[in-house]
């Protein structure tokens, strides 16, 4: 399962987002502005922005299209 933690207002995350759903990959979303209870969970990870993806192998930040496509 993919994990997208993103924010409002995002463009980095709305295009993240976009592409999964383009590349047909199954995502959740958590929006920390909606669920601030995640943010010292991404801040423990190492992540300071949005969009942070998780997957079972991996984590990054921001929109890295290569690592999205390397998933489908």
């Amino acid at each position: 399962m993919v994990t997208v933690y993103s924010k409002n207002n995002c463009m980095q995350c709305n295009m993240t987002k976009k592409e999964l759903t383009k590349l047909g990959i199954e995502f959740k979303e958590i929006n920390l502005d909606e669920q601030p209870e995640f943010i010292a969970h991404v801040k423990d990870l190492g992540f300071t922005a949005a969009p942070v993806i998780q997957t079972e192998t991996d984590i990054w930040a921001g929109f890295q299209p290569s690592k999205l496509k390397a998933l489908a």
